[in-house]
């Protein structure tokens, strides 16, 4: 049996090789086709992309046709390069480059040696294309924006790379592909299927027909349109407001989670990256790192909350019942802890219970709290792990979850992130006091603070912040953008929060922001900021932030403002939210002394001081780089 059992083994491998070889070339030809062997040559027919559209039915991006000049380079015949390089304005060392590099890529198959011409362009190098042998032109669509904001939600497209290409064989060399935004987010949407024919060939290379009377061919299907939720009138107001500052702007409507603007400072114009210039003014943007405009600040920057979160140690401190909304805690400028360690504060009115404590924002009301929250457990471990969980349940301190291509978690620290700072776990709640007030270890991104906002106003609820809102016309199905997500948080123990929320507007920090007509409910918030120069930290002027909803009681806009080097929080912050919130609500600007400020006021000196390797005043001059100075008369 032993001897017969090899034979049996390769008899039968061999049964099954001439099965295979039969099955592939009598009953299934389609192999044949897509070999591009040398008597089949593969036209690709692209479709139109997917056009965009804002809230309104508003055309953000459509299409235009561009051109791109390929070559076959074993099919390329002996040419004059100078006269072709001057065709296709290039220089002929640049054109000889990248004829080699499509013949690395695959002498057989077509490779793009320019891309993107212009219809002009087009005509007038169509009329000498027959001059050139184993050059064609490929016909495509490129982006064509309506609009010149919002290119950091919008993102761009260019081509595919050789690592996409090898992932997914959808792509070819010279095919465009979604960058960045949802352009990328929704490649598969809006890029619709490529059309395919296949050409027969005869012995001479010439075309002699379509393969099998064309029974392998397809048309293309054209991309599906998107509607987005943002407010293009909002967003460009928004980007308006922004102009010579640094920060991002993101607001939410409360009561559906969809994103009516996001705001990146500084932005650029979509058009630039579009064509032939595209790749020269990405370079310039990617290499502008002092700026970074391609940087999405509102989705991407962490930075420290500030005040806006002594609404969420409040929300906590009710939940676990360590305090009750009619105390009042005395603040003397402030108030001291540990040893020779003191948490300052504005001058305001003192002793305050909690609504007024976040109309005027005291810091020592809201240090005693997070420490009675902490302390309220058996060990500072578990009260942090508690005090993160609530957190948690807004969404802060993770990824969002949001349908966009980039972002940050942010940073709310628990137990074990303090463990590992200190020996042996010795640490109390004195050490982290400054959590209690934004600062410390706590960080978030600005959608991650609107978002917080967003869920204050619906008094412990939200829907996961989300940018596309219908697909042909279709509204979205996807339930992680229709289910709500409930806080820990019970529903009463958000009203005196609200009511202090509003008296910022009222009484408080953002008295002279309001609105007439429209009840808004905010927060201000000042944010340490700083750099390293020379390798020295060194201190540059405050955040501005600043949350906000409104109306009060039948929420329709919640957004978080970040302007950085911006001071105080209602300077820059609260005249913008109040700005967004009354373009959004009423559609017209009354506080026109408001908008003049803000348009009138840039940040730019503020934002090259560092730059300038001399001393720099900062927060008003009452600081010069670092150093502690009596306040610079202007």
């Amino acid at each position: 049996m032993r001897r017969v059992l090899p034979y049996i083994l390769i008899t039968l491998t061999g049964f099954i090789f001439l099965g295979r070889l039969f099955y592939l070339q009598i009953v299934d030809d389609s192999m044949a086709v897509l070999s591009q062997n040398n008597a089949i040559k593969v036209e690709y027919d692209y479709p139109q992309r997917g056009y965009i559209f804002d809230r309104n039915g508003e055309l953000l991006v459509s299409n235009q046709p561009s051109y791109d000049v390929m070559a076959i380079p074993r099919e390329v015949e002996p040419f004059d390069t100078l006269e072709l390089s001057t065709l296709l304005n290039i220089t002929p060392e640049r054109l000889g480059k990248r004829l080699d590099k499509a013949k690395i890529y695959s002498p057989r198959l077509p490779s793009v040696i320019v891309p993107q011409l212009t219809k002009e362009e087009y005509a007038y190098f169509q009329e000498k294309l027959r001059k050139y042998e184993g050059f064609y032109i490929q016909k495509r669509s490129s982006r064509d924006y309506q609009i010149d904001y919002g290119a950091n939600f919008l993102g761009y497209i260019s081509e595919a790379n050789n690592a996409e290409i090898n992932n997914n064989p959808y792509y070819q060399a010279g095919d465009l592909i979604g960058r960045q935004g949802v352009e990328k987010q929704y490649e598969d949407i809006l890029r619709g299927t490529k059309g395919v024919k296949y050409i027969q060939k005869d012995r001479f290379n010439r075309e002699i027909g379509s393969y099998k009377e064309g029974v392998y061919d397809t048309l293309p299907v054209k991309g599906k349109d998107i509607t987005l939720t943002i407010d293009a009138e909002l967003q460009a107001y928004g980007e308006q407001l922004m102009k010579n500052k640094r920060g991002g702007i993101v607001a939410i409507e409360p009561q559906t989670g969809e994103i009516l603007s996001l705001v990146s400072a500084p932005s650029y114009d979509p058009d630039l990256l579009v064509g032939r210039k595209r790749s020269k003014n990405f370079n310039k943007l990617w290499y502008d790192t002092i700026a970074k405009p391609l940087y999405d600040r509102s989705l991407q920057a962490m930075y420290p909350p500030g005040s806006p979160f002594k609404t969420m140690t409040a929300l906590i401190a009710l939940q676990e019942n360590v305090i009750g909304t009619k105390e009042r805690i005395d603040c003397h400028h402030g108030f001291s802890y540990g040893r020779a360690s003191r948490m300052k504060c504005h001058s305001h009115p003192s002793p305050l219970s909690m609504s007024p404590a976040i109309a005027h924002s005291c810091n020592a009301y809201f240090g005693k709290v997070y420490r009675r929250i902490i302390e309220k457990f058996d060990s500072p471990q578990a009260g942090m792990d508690a005090w993160h969980d609530h957190l948690a349940s807004f969404g802060l301190g993770d990824f969002l979850g949001n349908d966009l291509p980039v972002g940050q978690p942010g940073r709310i620290p628990d137990a074990e992130y303090y463990n590992n700072w200190y020996p042996d776990n010795r640490w109390q709640a004195t050490y982290t006091l400054s959590n209690g007030i934004g600062q410390g270890e706590v960080a978030t991104t600005p959608i991650q603070l609107a978002n917080m906002t967003a869920t204050i106003a619906n008094r412990g609820w939200y829907y996961t912040p989300h940018i596309l809102k219908k697909i042909d016309e279709e509204p979205i199905q996807n339930k992680k953008y229709t289910t709500k997500n409930i806080t820990t948080i019970d529903p009463e123990n958000f009203e005196p929060i609200i009511e202090g929320m509003f008296g910022v507007y009222e009484y408080g920090t953002a008295k002279f922001a309001q609105i007439p007509g429209v009840e808004i409910c905010g927060k201000t918030g000042t944010a340490e900021n700083y750099t390293k120069i020379n390798g020295e930290r060194t201190q540059l002027t405050d955040h501005s932030i600043f949350v906000a909803f409104a109306p009060k009681d039948d929420p329709k806009i919640a957004l978080a403002v970040f302007v950085e080097n911006g001071y105080w929080g209602a300077r820059y912050g609260g005249r913008i939210a109040s700005l967004m919130i009354e373009k959004h609500i009423k559609g017209e600007i009354t506080r026109t002394d408001l908008e003049v400020w803000i348009l009138s006021h840039s940040l730019e000196e503020e934002y090259a001081n560092p730059l300038s390797g001399k001393p720099f005043p900062i927060n008003d001059g009452k600081k010069i780089s670092g150093q502690i100075e009596e306040k610079i008369k202007s």
